[in-house]
């Protein structure tokens, strides 16, 4: 068994599914007591989320960057970033580690072609929704990222960060995203990314009008995978 190691906490919400997932999926394949080898570094969201809103992306690569070689040094054999918006920043903490990180979009996009997905619709922060560095990952692997509209956006990203990321999920907040996707599908998408860790919360397959890729499963299971030494 190989030790993977979480930057996580941003939300805590959200690590608190990424530990429970990878311990079920271990403990599912091995039997008995046995359970995931996890290093998790949880590290205080806000001053990341301060550096979000001022833009600071340099100074949160670096923080980032930081917290992987501390993984790496206390005895990971590869690092994840528990978030989607912070893979905007994961050139830099690949750069500072000498073992692999494991990129979510990576993730999403090999769920996403064995599901026969060649469009997905993105759902996510602000930026995951409007830049690049995300889509441009799964156009390695030959999956079309569809953006919504600016005011989708604008939408989904209120709703994230006012209500999801403080655990809060609301009926009115669930139906608002239902119509995005159902933006989206008119838009030509074959499928749906859940593109933040906490949209889970509040959609999932019962109530999406598309086929979900949600990325915090999907990441879950890549690396259950690296620990189970199964890629």
């Amino acid at each position: 068994m190989r030790t993977i190691g979480i930057i996580g906490g941003m939300s805590y919400h959200s690590t608190v599914e990424y530990y429970t997932g990878i311990n079920n999926l271990v403990a599912e394949a091995l039997g008995g007591h046995a359970s995931a080898q996890i290093i998790l570094d949880s590290i205080n969201f806000q001053p990341i989320r301060d550096m979000q809103v001022a833009q600071a992306w340099d100074e949160a690569g670096r923080t980032l960057a930081c917290h992987g070689q501390r993984l790496q040094a206390a005895g990971a054999d590869a690092v994840a970033i528990g978030t989607n918006l912070m893979h905007k920043v994961a050139p830099a903490v690949e750069a500072a580690i000498d073992v692999p990180l494991l990129h979510i979009a990576d993730a999403v996009a090999a769920q996403a072609t064995k599901a026969g997905i060649k469009r997905l619709g993105v759902m996510g922060t602000g930026w995951v929704m409007r830049e690049n560095f995300y889509t441009d990952r799964l156009a390695r692997h030959g999956v079309v990222g569809l953006k919504a509209s600016d005011q989708d956006a604008d939408l989904v990203d209120g709703i994230i960060w006012g209500e999801l990321t403080r655990g809060i999920v609301t009926a009115v907040a669930r139906e608002q995203l239902v119509g995005v996707i159902q933006r989206l599908r008119l838009a030509g998408a074959e499928g749906v990314l859940l593109g933040c860790t906490e949209l889970d919360l509040s959609i999932d397959q019962a109530v999406s009008p598309l086929p979900v890729i949600d990325s915090t499963a999907a990441h879950i299971a890549r690396l259950a995978d690296f620990v189970l030494e199964r890629d």
